[in-house]
């Protein structure tokens, strides 16, 4: 019975040591391009790199991954780092004309301070059922969460120079 229990105590340790080794700490903030023309209202109202890392977080636990968000982390130390950048956030339109809304973003995974993926990620979005009733905010965070699950789903099985979303 002993026997049992120790082995049964040593194979959860093992679990729990290859979740540790697979997980992957998202470096805070996501920032923004500097030479990236995204309106002010955007940047103020909209929350985009503190939704951004939420979305990414509940896919990648989706996905069977474990990540992390730190402001301390670095990429050139040990373990797995995910940096990223919004280089484009639009947020065109009105319930008139109808919205066009679309949200780029790029980022690197860093193992041991050395690249092992990269990846660009565009979606677009009119807005959907009811765009018309929606404003600029609501529709980016659509298009976050579905960015989110894009990077969540790569870092399964991350590659270099990948193309997510509308840039497949």
């Amino acid at each position: 019975m002993t026997k049992q229990i120790i082995a049964a105590m040593a194979m959860l340790v093992a679990a729990q040591a290859a979740v540790a080794g697979g997980s992957v700490t998202l470096k805070k903030p996501v920032t923004f391009n500097e030479d990236a023309d995204i309106a002010k209202s955007v940047l103020t109202e909209c929350k985009l790199e503190e939704q951004l890392p939420e979305a990414i977080v509940s896919s990648a636990k989706d996905n069977g991954l474990v990540v992390d968000v730190s402001s301390e982390a670095t990429t050139a130390g040990p373990g797995r780092v995910l940096e990223l950048e919004i280089y484009e956030a639009v947020a065109d339109g009105n319930a008139f004309m109808g919205h066009h809304k679309s949200m780029a973003v790029k980022g690197k995974l860093y193992e041991g301070g050395e690249v092992v993926g990269s990846f660009k990620d565009r979606r677009i979005s009119m807005g959907g059922a009811f765009g018309q009733f929606k404003g600029n905010c609501s529709v980016l965070e659509r298009i976050t969460k579905e960015i989110g699950n894009d990077v969540g789903t790569w870092l399964k099985e991350p590659t270099k120079n990948a193309k997510l979303g509308d840039l497949e």
